[in-house]
C-alpha cells in the first residue's frame, strides 16, 4: 500500500480540541521547534558548584576594562559578583552599631543564642558579622561568634542565631557560657532580605497594586516584599537597585572584597534618590535614572525618603552623583500620569520603554533644555511583573495580564495558539515572580511562569519568532541571562547558577517526560475507520547518535469524546528501518518521547528532531 508522509504545522496549537487541530501538534514537554520540526531542548550542567543564599531574582555579566569578567546575582538575600568560580558577597550594610551595643546569652545544652541589641531594625533571615567578642566562657569561642550569622527569629531589640564553628558545624553551650561577649562587640548588619513569594493581605483597593497596601490591610515595605533586583553598569562599575530600596554603587576598582555603598552617600552626592523601584543607566547620553524615586520636599533641598511609584528622575549626563536641576545641567524629573505604579522598565533602541499597571510609554533622550522626552504609547496594555518584558531581535516583547505583545514601533498582540492554556493555568498572584527571557541562538522569546496552585516558578512558555512557532514545558528557573560574552545561557534555580543548552542532560541524569504529541489523525472526515500497518520513523539524533533511542508510540479512540488509548509503544533508533503495527480506528494520535536511562541502557546526553515520518495508512470499512 502506498505511504502517507505525515505532516503537522510547527508550534502547539491549544485553542480547540485535538480533533480540531488536525494536522498540528497538540501536547508537548520540554520541546522547542527548530527548522519547522520539534526538537528536544538543550540541556543543563551547574555552573559552579557551590549553592548561593536565597532564591536568585536577577542576573547581570560585562568585562572590566582589564578583560576581567564579571556577573551580578541578585537573590532575595544577597548580591553577589561571580569572578571565575567564586561566589563574592558584595550586599551593601545596613547598620553598624557601636562597640558594647550588642549582649549575647546562651542557655546549657542549647546551640541557640540570643542576641540584645536595641531597635536592631533586623527581620527573619537577615545577616549580621559580629567582631570584638570576646568568649563566653565555654564552648562558645571569641572564633566561634566572631563570623556572619544568619538571624533565626526576632524581636523588637532581640533575635535569636545558631551558634557554629569556624567550619559551620553546630555548637551546644555548656554551663561555663555565662558571659555576654565584652564590651567591644560590634555588629554589622546587611541590608534586609526580602520574601521569596508574593504574600499579599486581606483587603481591597486601598492602595496601588504591587507596591503599597492594594489587596492589603498594611503597606508592603522593603521588608515584606517580593525581592527583585536591578542592575546597570556606569563605565565599568555597578548600580544596584533592590525594588523599592536604595540605590547603591559597587566600584569595581575596589576589587570584590568591598561590598557596594549607598549611592547617596557617596562623596560629592547632590539629592540623589534614597529609593527607587528600578534604576539604569541610559546607553549613549549616559545618565543614571531612576524609575519610582523619592521627591524632593517642597523647598526642593532634600529628598523625602519615600518612593513616589510615577515619579522618575535623572541625572546630570555623566555625573552620576549630581540630581539636583540646574540651569547648567541636565539633571531632572518627569512624572507619568497614566496609572499608579511603575512596574518594569526596558532598554530598546534608542528609547527606554516604561509601563505603569495600566499603559506603556516611551521615554527617549531630546537634549536641552527637556532632556528626556515621555510618549504614552498605548493603554489597557500592563506588565504582569518588573521582568516579565525583554529586548529580542526583532521587537519587545512582554506578557499583559491575559495576553502577549510585541512592539516595534507600535503595539501589537502576538497571536498566541497557546494562549488560554498558559493563562487558564496561572497563578496571577505572583506574576512578580514571572520573567521574560530570549535564547537567541534558537530565535525564542519565553517566560516562566508559576502555575495555578503553585507559589514558585515551575513552567515555561517558549515562542520562535522567526517560525511563529508556540511550545512549553515543566521547569523550575527563577531568573535568566542570554549568551553575550559566554558561550552558554545562565538561568538560576535550586540556589545554583546553571549554564544552558549544554548536551542533552538534566544535570549529568537524563532528562525525563520529554515528549510531543499530535492532534487526532483520520482519513477524510473520520468517516472511514484506518488501519495503520507500519510507521517508517525518521529522527535525527543530534549526537550520541549509536546510543540514541526513543519511543514511538501510537494512541486511539474512534469518537472525539472517547479517551485515549495507547495502542502500540515501540523504540527506535538511528537504524530503525520500520515498524510494524496493526491498529485499527477512526482517530489517531502520534507520539514521540524520549527513553530515559533508567534502565542503564546507554541512552544518555541524547538529542533528537523528528522529520518527515511515512505511515502505511488504509480505509479499512465504516464498522
Amino acid at each position: 500500500m502506498p505511504l502517507n508522509k505525515l505532516t503537522f504545522k510547527p508550534g502547539i496549537f491549544r485553542e480547540g480540541t485535538s480533533y480540531d487541530s488536525e494536522g498540528g501538534w497538540f501536547d508537548c514537554n520540554l520541546i522547542r521547534f527548530n527548522f519547522g520540526r520539534p526538537e528536544k531542548i538543550g540541556g543543563w550542567r551547574k555552573e559552579v558548584a557551590t549553592a548561593f543564599n536565597g532564591t536568585g531574582r536577577h542576573l547581570h555579566n560585562w568585562v572590566l576594562l582589564d578583560g576581567t569578567q564579571e556577573l551580578g546575582l541578585g537573590t532575595t538575600q544577597k548580591y553577589y559578583i561571580l569572578q571565575g568560580s567564586s561566589f563574592n558577597d558584595i550586599t551593601p550594610i545596613r547598620r553598624t552599631t557601636s562597640a558594647g551595643m550588642v549582649t549575647f546569652a546562651a542557655s546549657n545544652g542549647s546551640s541557640t543564642i540570643t542576641v540584645t541589641d536595641t531597635a536592631h531594625g533586623a527581620v527573619q533571615n537577615d545577616f549580621v558579622t559580629f567582631s570584638g567578642a570576646v568568649s563566653l566562657g565555654g564552648n562558645i569561642s571569641a572564633d566561634a561568634l566572631n563570623q556572619e550569622y544568619q538571624i533565626v527569629s526576632v524581636t523588637t531589640n532581640t533575635y535569636t542565631i545558631s551558634a557554629k564553628d569556624t567550619d559551620g558545624s553546630t555548637l551546644v553551650a555548656n554551663a561555663s557560657d555565662t558571659g555576654n561577649g565584652g564590651s567591644a562587640v560590634v555588629g554589622t548588619y546587611q541590608i534586609n532580605v526580602g520574601l521569596e513569594v508574593y504574600s499579599p493581605s486581606t483587603g481591597w483597593s486601598v492602595g496601588t497594586w504591587g507596591s503599597g497596601p492594594y489587596g492589603s490591610l498594611t503597606g508592603l515595605t522593603f521588608t515584606n516584599q517580593l525581592r527583585l533586583w536591578t542592575a546597570d553598569n556606569y563605565g565599568e562599575d555597578l548600580i544596584i537597585n533592590p525594588r523599592n530600596g536604595s540605590i547603591f554603587y559597587w566600584d569595581a576598582s575596589d576589587g570584590v572584597s568591598t561590598r557596594a555603598v549607598q549611592l547617596s552617600n557617596k562623596t560629592g552626592a547632590n539629592l540623589v534618590p534614597t529609593v527607587g523601584l528600578q534604576t539604569l543607566v541610559s546607553e549613549t547620553d549616559r545618565h543614571v535614572i531612576v524609575f519610582g524615586a523619592d521627591p524632593l520636599n517642597d523647598a526642593g533641598t532634600a529628598r523625602t525618603g519615600t518612593s513616589d511609584p510615577m515619579l522618575i528622575a535623572f541625572s546630570d549626563q555623566e555625573n552620576e552623583l549630581e540630581f539636583e536641576p540646574k540651569n547648567d545641567n541636565t539633571a531632572g524629573s518627569l512624572r507619568l500620569s497614566e496609572g499608579s505604579i511603575i512596574v518594569g522598565t526596558v532598554k530598546a533602541r534608542q528609547e527606554i520603554l516604561v509601563w505603569t499597571d495600566t499603559s506603556i510609554y516611551s521615554m527617549q533622550f531630546v537634549g536641552a533644555p527637556f532632556t528626556f522626552g515621555i510618549n504614552l504609547i498605548n493603554k489597557n496594555t500592563g506588565l504582569i511583573g518588573p521582568n516579565a518584558a525583554i529586548t529580542a531581535p526583532n521587537g519587545v516583547f512582554w506578557m499583559g495580564y491575559d495576553s502577549f505583545y510585541v512592539y516595534n514601533g507600535a503595539v501589537e498582540k502576538v497571536p498566541c495558539p497557546v494562549q488560554s492554556y498558559v493563562f487558564d493555568d496561572m497563578n496571577i498572584t505572583q506574576g512578580f515572580q514571572f520573567f521574560a527571557f530570549t535564547n537567541n541562538e534558537f530565535n525564542e522569546v519565553g517566560w516562566f511562569y508559576c502555575s495555578d496552585g503553585s507559589d514558585v516558578v515551575d513552567r515555561f512558555v517558549l515562542y520562535n519568532y522567526v517560525e511563529n512557532a508556540w511550545s512549553y514545558g515543566n521547569l523550575s528557573r527563577t531568573c535568566w541571562l542570554d549568551r553575550n560574552i559566554v558561550n552558554y545561557p545562565r538561568a538560576t534555580g535550586t540556589n545554583y547558577l546553571y549554564e544552558h543548552e549544554f548536551g542533552y542532560n538534566d544535570d549529568g541524569s537524563p532528562m525525563t517526560n520529554v515528549f510531543i504529541e499530535s492532534a487526532d489523525i483520520d482519513l477524510g472526515d473520520g468517516e472511514q475507520f484506518a488501519f495503520v500497518g507500519r510507521i517508517i520513523p525518521d529522527v535525527r539524533f543530534l549526537n550520541n547518535s549509536a546510543a540514541g533511542k526513543v519511543n514511538m508510540v501510537i494512541k486511539t479512540r474512534d469518537y472525539p469524546g472517547d479517551s485515549l488509548t495507547t495502542a502500540s509503544t515501540n523504540q527506535m533508533g538511528s537504524d530503525t528501518q520500520q515498524i510494524f503495527t496493526r491498529e485499527r480506528s477512526r482517530q489517531m494520535v502520534l507520539r514521540l518521547e524520549s527513553d530515559d536511562d533508567a534502565s542503564g541502557t546507554g541512552n544518555d546526553d541524547v538529542g533528537w528532531r523528528l522529520g518527515a515520518t511515512r505511515a502505511d495508512i488504509r480505509t479499512d470499512g465504516r464498522r
